[in-house]
């Protein structure tokens, strides 16, 4: 079941943070003091969002190795932006409004 988990996390990031956030709060109220800040990391960055509640220690926080996890979370959804954007110019009726073209 955790492989499981782990595939459809890679794959939907919003849900299984929700599924997390829904599962067992505790480990989300541990990460944050507040439902602001997860609420906005499912929305601009959800595999960090991910990674940090999953690596978050309640009363040690995050260790040293944890840091390079969430790194590349924060990548992977930068990542996922870029690529957003660079792709929107081939949805049929777009009208690109950069300037020149």
């Amino acid at each position: 079941m955790g492989c499981l988990f782990a595939v459809f996390a890679g794959v939907f990031p919003r849900l299984a943070v929700f599924i997390i956030w829904v599962a067992r709060p505790a480990l989300v109220n541990a990460a944050f003091d507040t439902w602001i800040w997860p609420l906005l990391g499912v929305v601009f960055l959800p595999f960090a969002t991910l990674m940090y509640v999953i690596m978050y220690i309640p009363g040690v926080g995050l260790q040293g190795g944890d840091w390079f996890w969430i790194a590349v979370a924060v990548l992977l959804d930068l990542f996922h932006w870029i690529g957003a954007v660079t792709q929107r110019r081939q949805l049929p009726g777009y009208r690109g409004g950069y300037g020149g073209d």
